[in-house]
């Protein structure tokens, strides 16, 4: 942390409490943290991901080493957080380690996301070499059925042999970072396997064990396939008539809407990473300066909606801001 990281988290935390109470978006500050995605291309076809089912209508793409270095350079010296992760693989790009160390050299926290089928020994050596801070390991099954269930064309043993690797660098090199982190999404069928899932990680030397709540887009016909039966393990709740829906208070406000964004792999800033598609672009950073997009008046129209009337939304329509997603 520095005085100016310090002082601009204050200046966003004063605008945003100022705009809930005055119903008006006033916005100080630059962000803290931002998502930017390396790839859409994944090897998995897990189902409720548009990247895994191919469904995105925006194009499939890698994000070039210049764009990256453009976006760093523009968000600015505030900027305290990144997770090189929004849809697609990380390690499928060729350079992706290469963003990580630019980032990392500007003293900004990094944290990616993976379902670990690229971690060979060699790889593990250069995950440690760039400095990541963290990396959370996408594991959630403890056998093969149940793995693949979600993680569909995955392969378990390749999963637990990539984190053995990361663990093997770590102690290769004499470093406590990357900081290792397992994360479990609880469904139905593997909600009965968390004890064990705490023991494994344990026993192969994971830092954090993760468990998240399931997000799923078709809730109210599909739920009972994939929610879990213990309640707090879900974000959602069946009404009156038998039917699943959000937990949480639908609120007008929403904290990421002044503290973070999300880059694509193609340089276009969406809200955040509910808009998995982009549908909701509020500028392009290949076109105009990011300050220019961030005070934009489309940014400024979309969070004044969030202020009025965020159910109109549709990407707010599934979200879990305000609900104890993390367990």
């Amino acid at each position: 942390m520095t005085l100016g990281r310090i002082f601009n988290y204050l200046l966003l935390n004063m605008s945003y409490y100022l705009s809930q109470w005055f119903r008006k978006p006033i916005h100080w500050g630059t962000p803290v943290a931002i998502s930017i995605e390396p790839t859409t291309a994944c090897n998995l076809g897990c189902p409720q991901c548009p990247s895994g089912l191919k469904q995105f209508t925006r194009p499939t793409g890698n994000l070039k080493v210049d764009l990256n270095t453009t976006i760093l350079d523009q968000v600015g010296k505030n900027l305290q957080y990144i997770n090189y992760y929004f849809q697609g693989e990380p390690f499928i790009h060729k350079d992706f380690l290469d963003l990580v160390k630019d980032a990392r050299s500007r003293n900004i926290y990094v944290v990616t996301s993976t379902n670990a089928h690229f971690i060979s020994p060699a790889v593990a050596d250069k995950i440690v070499e760039s400095g990541l801070s963290e990396i959370i390991i996408s594991i959630d099954g403890l056998t093969q059925e149940t793995y693949e269930k979600y993680r569909i064309h995955g392969n378990l043993e390749k999963v637990l042999e990539g984190t053995k690797n990361l663990v093997a660098a770590k102690k290769k090199f004499g470093v406590t970072n990357p900081i290792i982190s397992f994360q479990f999404l609880v469904v139905k069928y593997n909600e009965d396997q968390i004890d064990d899932l705490y023991r494994l990680a344990k026993e192969i030397g994971v830092d954090h064990v993760n468990l998240k709540t399931i997000q799923v887009y078709d809730f109210e016909s599909a739920g009972a396939e994939l929610i879990p039966e213990q309640d707090k393990y879900s974000r959602y709740k069946k009404n009156t008539k038998g039917v699943f829906e959000l937990k949480n208070k639908f609120k007008n406000s929403c904290w990421r809407m002044w503290s973070s964004c999300v880059f694509t792999w193609d340089g276009k800033v969406v809200p955040c990473c509910f808009d998995k598609d982009a549908e909701n672009q509020l500028g392009e950073i290949k076109n105009q300066e990011f300050s220019a997009v961030w005070k934009s008046s489309i940014y400024s129209d979309f969070r004044k909606k969030i202020l009025v009337d965020r159910k109109s939304i549709e990407i707010c329509k599934n979200c879990s801001e305000g609900s104890k997603v993390w367990v």
